[in-house]
């Protein structure tokens, strides 16, 4: 789905008031056991001088569909950053992540993923493998790659995770 069209006003609100130099503001709690926000709970921001934004769909537009304009989480970055590599090393980096959760928070029965933690190492990785190229793969292809060209930098990364390349677009 279109991340953008998931994006409450609440999360909106959140940019403008940081953005505006309000005091106080909180921002919610994000679970990546229960891989989802946590009802109830929020982070206090007070007057911050750098608010570093992270997540996969963060510039994303939408559709662009519709006569009113609409604002997005991005229209508040004053300088944002792609991190871009092959897509062969990106699967590569999933599956190894998933191999070693399912030794650690995979255990955790309040996880999300604990159906996972007792699958055999062949198993597990054909697992991994099958939620890539069914989800995650398919999410950076239709949803994540085309946002790049919105960032001010792209740090190209290499199979060993090292910057190999840095593209500044200049406006």
């Amino acid at each position: 789905s279109d991340w953008s069209s998931d994006v409450c006003s609440s999360d909106l609100q959140f940019m403008a008031d940081i953005k505006s130099g309000a005091p106080v503001v909180q921002a919610p709690v994000y679970s990546h056991q229960a891989y989802d926000i946590v009802p109830g709970e929020y982070q206090v921001v007070d007057r911050p001088d750098i608010v570093i934004i992270e997540g996969l769909n963060m510039l994303q537009t939408g559709d662009g569909g519709g006569a009113r304009a609409r604002v997005f989480v991005s229209d508040f970055f004053d300088f944002s950053i792609y991190i871009d590599a092959d897509e062969s090393a990106i699967e590569e980096w999933y599956v190894a992540r998933f191999l070693t959760l399912r030794g650690t928070v995979f255990k955790n029965p309040r996880s999300y993923f604990h159906r996972y933690a007792g699958l055999s190492d062949a198993d597990a990785q054909r697992t991994a493998r099958e939620i890539w190229h069914s989800i995650n793969g398919v999410n950076l292809r239709e949803n994540i790659q085309p946002t790049r060209e919105r960032a001010r930098v792209v740090l190209e990364k290499g199979p060993d995770h090292a910057v190999r390349r840095v593209h500044l677009r200049t406006l």
